[in-house]
């Protein structure tokens, strides 16, 4: 997409910029708040900040060398999702792979192609970027999520781990995707 917008409805994905920050920790805090009710402690999910999360995303911008590429979603000048990713994190290891580290879309935009546009985009950088796979974390019993992974050709591949939130272990699966010039 490349800030094109495409689509009936205008949608454009592009590069996050500082001021997009707030809108995107909206999205975030609001995306957990949706999706892992229920999953995730709720008293993690209520110290969620959105002002702080902001703040982080900014710093993270304005970080030199980071490796991390955030991408928005915008349609008719709101910014109605986020994705961002770079390398695979093998512990502290960076590997030749790349890894999805966050997609979300505004509650009340599910099922609508922004996060279809914004994984497309995701996929199709690392491809042309040389990476031979696309790895990505996602809550075990988020059912809706693995369906939308699964449904945009990733594949659970076994391997499990929990994060811990507030003292409560949250299982995660890891999904891979080949990726190829035939396979964006």
């Amino acid at each position: 997409m490349n800030g094109t917008p495409t689509g009936p409805f205008g949608l454009r994905v592009r590069a996050m910029t500082p001021s997009d920050c707030r809108p995107v920790a909206e999205i975030r805090v609001g995306g957990w708040r949706s999706a892992y009710a229920g999953l995730v402690p709720r008293s993690y999910l209520d110290a969620m900040d959105v002002a702080e999360d902001a703040e982080k995303r900014r710093l993270m911008l304005a970080k030199s060398g980071n490796p991390v590429v955030n991408l928005v979603a915008e349609r008719a000048g709101d910014i109605i999702g986020w994705a961002a990713y770079g390398p695979y994190r093998d512990g502290e290891i960076r590997t030749g792979d790349a890894e999805l580290y966050a997609l979300y879309t505004r509650p009340g935009h599910l099922g609508t192609g922004v996060g279809t546009a914004l994984l497309r985009e995701t996929t199709e950088r690392c491809a042309a970027a040389g990476h031979g796979a696309m790895l990505l974390w996602v809550l075990k019993d988020n059912t809706r999520a693995r369906r939308f992974y699964a449904h945009h050709g990733f594949t659970a591949d076994g391997t499990e781990e929990p994060f811990e939130a507030d003292g409560t272990k949250v299982p995660e699966v890891r999904y891979v995707k080949a990726l190829g010039a035939d396979r964006p």
